[in-house]
């Protein structure tokens, strides 16, 4: 968890545990380019990143 701690993830507690909440980020050269929080609705998320990428390629 220290990834996410670092990054300041949004993260929730259940039955003890600590759990990253839904979030999707684009890196580019080992930075974070863009973050996609929240992920809702999670089945268009990957259509949503896919947008994103085309919109700003290399």
């Amino acid at each position: 968890m220290s990834f996410a701690w670092t990054l300041g993830l949004p993260t929730f507690e259940a039955d003890g545990m600590t759990l990253l909440r839904r979030v999707t980020l684009i890196l580019r050269d080992g930075v974070v380019e863009h973050v996609f929080y929240p992920v809702f609705p999670p089945d268009r998320n990957a259509a949503d990143v896919l947008a994103r990428l085309s919109a700003h390629p290399v």
